[in-house]
Formats: structure tokens, C-alpha cells, sequence
């Protein structure tokens, strides 16, 4: 028979068993096994070096540069500039600004974007004839004065847009 103290013992020992063997299956993937040798991170991925022989990927099958969002997400922001305006008083600097950035993000996706410039033929241009009017100003004083332009952009490209769901779904 064995006494209480040595089955409070076995049951810890089960338990700390059980637990150990439940924490170890839970850190490890479904197509890792487990190895004695310890890691720094277990979630530490290591990649082979890119090598001179690598070829990217041609142009059309890529995504956009990283530093340049997909037309989707740049067209979202965009549409967030109509819950926005020149109507809350000091807030029209902001608004213009805003909705000029979002423009350009836009203008930039859809040339990076794997369709190519020539299926945003439209809305590019009406861009390139806004960026024209606008110039390199970007000051406020000049926002403020195309301030007709650039909602109108924006309201021409969004009805655009809306007839190509495709782009932004």
C-alpha cells in the first residue's frame, strides 16, 4: 500500500509530466519536431540568402513595391476624405492636406499596381491634369484655392472606381 505522501508526490509528478509534455506539443508546429538542442527564439525562422542566380519575378505577376499600398487600400483612404471637410472651423488645412496625400498614395498604387498604369488610364489622367494645376505647391493657400479640383478628383475617381469593384474588392 502506499502511503499519502508518496501519492501526493506521484500526482505532482504526473502532473508536472503532463504539463511539460501539453506546453511542448503546444510551442511546436504541426510539421516541426522536437529537438534537444535549445534556440534563442522558438519562433526564429531563418531564410537562405537571396544569390546572385535568383531572378525576380516579371513584373506583371508581382505585388506592389512595399512602400507603395495596393489600389485597394489606397482607395479606402481615399474614401475616408468624405466623412471630412473645410466645414469644421480649423480643420480645412488638415482636410485639403489629407486628401491631397491620399490622392497621391492613390496616383502611386495604381502605377505600381500588377494590371499596369494603362487599365487606370482615366483616373491617372485626371490626376496628371490636377497635378498639373496644383504644381509643387502644396501649401495650404494653394490647397485652399484648388480646393474644387481636388474634391472633384476625387469624386470623378470614385465614381470610376465604383464601375471596376474588382480593383478594390
Amino acid at each position: 500500500m502506499i502511503n499519502a505522501s508518496a501519492r501526493r508526490t506521484l500526482a505532482a509528478s504526473a502532473l508536472v509530466v503532463s504539463s511539460t509534455a501539453l506546453l511542448i506539443s503546444c510551442s511546436s508546429g504541426p510539421d516541426t519536431a522536437s529537438s534537444d538542442s535549445s534556440s534563442p527564439s522558438p519562433d526564429t525562422r531563418t531564410t537562405a540568402p537571396a544569390t546572385p542566380t535568383d531572378d525576380p519575378a516579371p513584373a506583371s505577376t508581382t505585388e506592389p513595391p512595399q512602400d507603395v499600398e495596393k489600389v485597394r487600400d489606397a482607395f479606402a483612404g481615399l474614401q475616408a476624405t468624405y466623412n471630412d471637410g473645410c466645414t469644421t472651423p480649423g480643420n480645412c488645412a488638415y482636410f485639403l492636406g489629407r486628401l491631397h496625400d491620399e490622392l497621391t498614395g492613390l496616383d502611386k498604387a495604381m502605377r505600381a499596381d500588377p494590371q499596369g498604369p494603362g487599365h487606370f488610364e482615366e483616373p491617372l489622367a485626371r490626376l496628371a491634369k490636377l497635378w498639373g494645376e496644383l504644381g509643387d505647391d502644396t501649401s495650404f493657400e494653394n490647397l485652399k484655392k484648388h480646393q474644387d479640383q481636388l474634391t472633384g478628383a476625387r469624386d470623378k475617381i470614385n465614381a470610376w472606381m465604383q464601375g471596376h469593384p474588382e480593383d478594390y474588392r
